[in-house]
């Protein structure tokens, strides 16, 4: 069966400097790829290359395969196997953008705009892609939206301001604003990074429901190979711009074969972790 999304050697450059270096992984319908690698090691300029959003200064190789469905119900335009979202003109990709893929972005504060409603602000991303939607029609689904992950008193709440939200409140909202289109895919890129090990659980069983009621796939990003352990199906690990494996979720955290993701699991402090010793380093192995 052909992936949803596949990526064939990525390559992301910014000026001397090699983000991500000959990145290929594919992530199938309904399945949830985590992502994992210390910071730096290319995982976000990943992502973001996906949805086109890295900007002029990168320069960016390869090919993204996109096999997801146009908004009639039907197959996209073949191109090799898929889509390639690296030819796509802006117009098109904005399309796309929120439409069929999603993203939650790393900070939940800076990510929303601070001046705006959280309402409008999740009514927007539906209008974006129905123009003919009125305010109330965007309204409503909005607040369905809000209700669907959870926000408490959504309609009262319509009106408040990001600063009137906690932290796991204010990533509820960042997801309603993802899934209101209902996307076939999410890329959620470390999101409960800033959240607290109790509202970190409840975002990740939020994450985990919805995607089974929605059909999602999912390419979860993290530095923190627990967290990835309890969402994801299959687990790709990354080191300084490039794949050094990929397999299972439970063969991967149990049985690694590479030296650096064995150090990462290493570097995880557990019950039975010597307190009287320092935490375990991230290995230098290649």
């Amino acid at each position: 069966m052909a992936a949803l999304l596949e990526i064939r050697n990525l390559q992301v450059r910014f000026g001397a400097t090699e983000a991500v270096r000959g990145v290929s992984l594919k992530v199938d319908e309904g399945e949830t790829l985590g992502l994992v690698g210390e910071s730096g090691s290319g995982k976000s300029a990943t992502a973001l290359a996906i949805l086109g959003l890295l900007g002029p200064a990168a320069q960016v190789a390869g090919q993204i395969l996109w096999r997801g469905k146009n908004a009639a119900g039907n197959l996209n335009p073949i191109y090799d196997g898929g889509i390639d979202l690296l030819q796509l003109r802006e117009s098109a990709l904005r399309r796309l953008r929120g439409q069929q893929i999603a993203m939650i972005f790393q900070e939940p504060m800076t990510a929303l705009n601070p001046v705006m409603t959280i309402g409008r602000q999740v009514a927007e991303s539906a209008e974006a892609h129905s123009a003919s939607w009125t305010g109330r029609e965007a309204k409503r689904k909005a607040i369905a939206a809000l209700e669907a992950v959870a926000l408490p008193e959504a309609a009262r709440r319509y009106g408040d301001y990001p600063h009137q939200f906690s932290g796991g409140q204010r990533q509820r909202i960042l997801i309603a604003m993802a899934l209101i289109n209902r996307p076939r895919l999410l890329i959620a890129d470390e999101p409960t990074t800033a959240l607290d090990v109790t509202v970190q659980a409840q975002v990740l069983e939020l994450l985990k429901d919805l995607k089974q009621q929605y059909g999602l796939a999912m390419l979860f990003i993290s530095h923190d190979l627990a967290v990835v352990g309890q969402v994801a199906s299959r687990i790709a690990v990354m080191r300084a711009g490039q794949v050094v494996e990929t397999g299972p979720c439970t063969r991967l955290l149990t049985a690694p074969e590479h030296a650096y993701t064995k150090s990462l699991l290493a570097a995880v402090p557990t019950l039975r972790t010597d307190r009287n010793r320092p935490l375990a380093m991230v290995g230098a192995a290649n």
